[in-house]
């Protein structure tokens, strides 16, 4: 039996899979539920559908309550506390009544480039692509019926806390990519105002920051479940409202959260569809284009590094050969067929044999893309072996967030006392870790909740919100209450790993104007 009012609920909404995770008071996970998907692109937009979302979110929790009442015999009725995590960003704003005026523009687009260029350049702090102020900057200058109806700006997380609670509010993590916080986590004024001078001759009906949801640190209070909120839920209404949420966070945030990396001169790597690293900082740097500043989600500064792009086209790799090992009469089930093809990887010469390849499915914003080419590229002497070309696969996969590391710890000398991973490319043991310790020459820790990623993360913030001592700080009670006996993996690289990533670095630089040429000569119209 358990006790559903000791427990707490993370949802997050990842870009393969939205996924849930009850988590009793000693921080351990009783039960999880998932659901799969894929982003769209429709009319040239990254995109999940409304109905991809709801939906999607239903079934995940369906599925941790089938799960709940599978292993203790109870049904999911309660909560202590729940919260909500999205994918980073991008663009959902609605009307008075609460509906969606464009379809939901993910962190996966490249479209802002002008918006956030003349606002980086107007703030004097980098403005990336997939925040949600370039998107609505963006409209703005593409003059876009919507803009002037727009009551609410919304992440995915914000979105759903108020379909669920009523209450217009996002945590100051999440808040911080939005728009730029201050010290005082709230929307930066002089920043604000200068929004509204570039905005002064389009006479908008309102001001930018009666459209922006209410920064909340860790901690708050954000509302309770609705009956409404209940029913969108859990249809089968099993699943009482009345529970507490804790502010709702981005992914970069709960996955802070999850790897204890909160502190200052912490960092932890999040690497699956997308990659990105995140670094707590400890003193002000420079503004690079390369390089986001957002927040912890109790306010610190953070230093970002995203990237787009990270496994999507290793998994592309993997369905084919997947594909020929079932014609070949030796199918191997998916978890088989992935751990087989990473540790082939750790076979392949450090410098993957003279092959270079990029996975940009996507833009890459950091190397200058706004399209992607994926491609395979190698002269008549280098040595295509299937170890070769699996770590050719994985470094790829690692070399954007490489470059945007670079810029930080080399030129602005950034120190970084621990770095912690998490995500799908981390599942199979010692691979993925190994060859990000070759990427960032340094250490790299893997926790054995790492597999659990942001929702653990999300639960973990709903229990510093329910469970805290008084005055306990977020840090405080991650490593007193959570991590004081956790367990981690942490391995170095060897130096033939790390002098293999720097010659796989250099080839991949020199053949960026290939990427270019591709983008130009290849259209995914078939033509």
């Amino acid at each position: 039996m358990i006790d559903l009012k000791n427990t707490v609920i993370g949802l997050e909404f990842g870009s393969t899979r939205i996924k849930a995770v009850l988590v009793d008071r000693q921080h351990a996970v009783l039960a999880s539920g998932s659901h799969e998907w894929e982003n769209r692109l429709i009319d040239g937009v990254w995109t999940y559908t409304m109905d991809d979302i709801i939906h999607g979110m239903q079934a995940c929790f369906a599925d941790l309550k089938s799960e709940v009442l599978r292993l203790y015999g109870t049904p999911l009725t309660t909560a202590g506390a729940m919260g909500i995590s999205g994918m980073m960003h991008g663009y959902l704003p609605t009307d008075r009544e609460g509906r969606p005026l464009t379809g939901f523009r993910t962190w996966r687009n490249t479209m802002t480039g002008q918006a956030a260029s003349a606002l980086t350049e107007r703030f004097h702090f980098n403005i990336p692509e997939r925040w949600s102020i370039a998107h609505l900057y963006q409209a703005i200058l593409n003059g876009e019926a919507h803009v002037s109806r727009i009551h609410h700006l919304n992440t995915l997380a914000v979105y759903i806390h108020e379909r669920l609670t009523g209450r217009f509010v996002a945590g100051v993590g999440e808040a911080s990519g939005i728009f730029p916080v201050d010290t005082a986590l709230c929307y930066d004024p002089e920043m604000l105002a200068a929004f509204e001078a570039m905005t002064a001759d389009r006479a908008l009906p309102y001001r930018l920051n009666d459209i922006l949801p209410t920064p909340l640190p860790a901690g708050a209070e954000a509302g309770v479940l609705t009956a409404d909120g209940a029913r969108l839920l859990d249809p089968e209404g099993d699943f009482l409202p009345g529970v507490p949420f804790a502010p709702p966070e981005g992914d970069a945030g709960t996955g802070m959260t999850a790897t204890n990396s909160v502190a200052a001169r912490t960092g932890n790597v999040s690497a699956g569809t997308s990659d990105f690293a995140m670094v707590v900082l400890d003193q002000p740097i420079g503004v690079h284009r390369e390089i986001d500043i957002v927040t912890t989600p109790d306010g610190l500064p953070v230093a970002m590094v995203h990237c787009n792009n990270c496994t999507s086209d290793v998994n592309a790799w993997v369905r084919l050969f997947g594909e020929f090992a079932q014609k070949a009469g030796f199918p191997l089930d998916q978890n088989a067929l992935y751990t087989l093809l990473f540790q082939a990887a750790l076979e392949g010469e450090p410098d993957c044999g003279g092959l270079v390849g990029f996975n940009y499915l996507s833009g890459e914003s950091i190397t200058g893309f706004t399209e992607g080419r994926p491609l395979l590229m190698r002269t008549p002497s280098a040595r295509l072996t299937l170890a070769n070309l699996m770590r050719e696969q994985l470094l790829s996969a690692l070399a954007t967030l490489k470059i945007g590391l670079d810029i930080l710890t080399v030129e602005e000398k950034v120190p970084i006392d621990r770095l912690y991973a998490h995500g799908g490319f981390f599942k199979t043991p010692e691979v993925g870790q190994r060859l990000l310790s070759a990427a960032v020459n340094a250490p790299v820790s893997v926790m054995e909740t790492a597999g659990e990623g942001g929702p653990y993360g999300m639960a973990l913030l709903c229990a510093y919100m329910r469970w805290r001592d008084p005055g306990m700080t977020l840090p405080e009670y991650l490593n007193k209450r959570v991590f004081a006996q956790a367990k981690s993996v942490t391995l170095m690289a060897d130096a033939s790993d790390v002098s293999g990533f720097e010659v796989f670095l250099s080839r991949y630089r020199r053949a960026l104007p290939v990427h270019a040429a591709a983008v130009n000569a290849l259209t995914d119209d078939g033509k």
